[in-house]
């Protein structure tokens, strides 16, 4: 097996603000893009012929992977078993089948590789959940044989969920075709695996679907912990670094400058003088943090800006953003309850104590902004001094 399908067409809504100027799959984590570690993990493990699913989102993927990937276009979104079957015309062999938001220890593919030598058939990944009626259920029995998928069940009968991953035979194709809609008017994958036999990989590594904010911290965490470290950069000698940290070539790190890893640092970054980084912060390129800075457990997007006297923690932070003397982010509520986001209208629970903001790209704020825990500012924004964030700006 040597081929694979990426599904990357999606529009990501419950990532708003950061998905409204880029695919949810170009969304970094650990210093690049999260697709590039999925491409990455699919190459070590021998698959040579790598195909992207994309949608309306086309000229930016492909501006991001070049030529390392080829593009399948998908004119509709009208489901999973619909985006599989667009790739019909140039897939004729077994293939493996990934959904682009999916995060996942390179070994799985792998193991799964493995596993379909001996079984020959359709395989859907499946894995172990506390909330698997969040999910699509998949029943197996001891042989693997998969008996039964529901998706999202009030009463579960299993708590192994679908991961997501696939291996597929060219039948899939002919199957797509006699999938009926579902309930939700889409074409649904698990609906056609439905109509054939097919199989259970049990995978118990690492697992994480990115589908909300919080997620892209987990992602982006368990990304920086595989960081080895790398001063290709400019280390002033009065500087501190500890534990694993990258810093990519053209960076300058200023003295009084104290880091602890796992942090990335991209390119032409400048990191201080007298400034506080701390572990499993992923900077991207050209980033300025500055003067009496201190940033925790965060995301911060290529050409962004923190110069001097201001907090981040456990944020997302988009690109060009520039923030004012003084801005600074509140990352837990007084109450010490979970913070919660508002996504698609419903106020959902991040799952975290700790949880700051999500700012889109373009947004400048003025002196002494404070920012209150969980709230989200869409891009080209522009915050007065002084304001309080205790809500979102739309």
């Amino acid at each position: 097996m040597k081929t694979a399908l990426i599904l990357a067409a999606g529009e990501g809504t419950r990532m708003h603000p950061l998905t409204l100027t880029r695919p949810k799959p170009l969304l970094p984590v650990g210093g690049k893009p999260m697709i590039k570690w999925t491409i990455g993990l699919l190459k070590n493990a021998g698959i040579a012929d790598i195909f992207v699913l994309v949608g309306s989102n086309e000229e930016k993927i492909r501006k991001a992977l070049g030529d390392e990937v080829s593009y399948i276009r998908q004119e509709s979104r009208d489901g999973t078993a619909h985006a599989v079957g667009c790739a019909e015309s140039v897939i004729d062999e077994s293939f493996i089948c990934i959904n682009g938001d999916v995060v996942v220890e390179g070994s799985l593919f792998t193991q799964l590789k493995e596993f379909y030598a001996k079984k020959r058939g359709n395989i859907i990944t499946v894995t172990q959940s506390r909330k698997p009626e969040d999910f699509g259920v998949v029943q197996i029995d001891s042989e693997g044989n998969v008996l039964d998928i529901s998706e999202k069940p009030k009463k579960p009968r299993s708590n192994y969920i679908n991961a997501g991953i696939y291996v597929f035979e060219p039948e899939i194709f002919q199957l797509v075709k006699k999938t009926n809609k579902s309930p939700r008017g889409e074409y649904e994958i698990t609906d056609t695996l439905k109509l054939a036999a097919s199989y259970g990989f049990v995978y118990d590594g690492f697992w994480l679907d990115v589908g909300k904010p919080w997620d892209l911290l987990d992602a982006n965490e368990f990304y920086v912990k595989k960081t080895k470290g790398d001063l290709s950069g400019e280390v002033h000698p009065n500087a501190t670094i500890e534990g694993e940290v990258r810093v990519g070539e053209g960076s300058v790190i200023r003295a009084g400058s104290y880091i602890i890893g796992p942090v990335t640092i991209g390119r032409d970054c400048v990191i201080g003088p007298n400034c506080f980084i701390r572990p499993f912060t992923s900077l991207g390129d050209n980033v300025h943090i500055g003067n009496g800075v201190e940033i925790k457990n965060s995301i911060i997007m290529n050409n962004s800006k923190v110069p001097h006297l201001s907090y981040v923690g456990d944020s997302i932070i988009g690109e060009n953003c520039n923030f004012g003397a003084g801005t600074n982010v509140a990352n837990l509520r007084f109450d010490n309850a979970e913070v919660k986001l508002n996504i698609r209208g419903e106020m959902e629970s991040s799952g975290r104590r700790k949880f700051g903001c999500v700012v889109g790209d373009n947004v400048k704020t003025g002196i002494n902004v404070s920012i209150m825990p969980g709230k989200k500012i869409w891009p080209n924004r522009l915050i007065p001094p002084l304001t309080v964030v205790d809500k979102d700006i739309e």
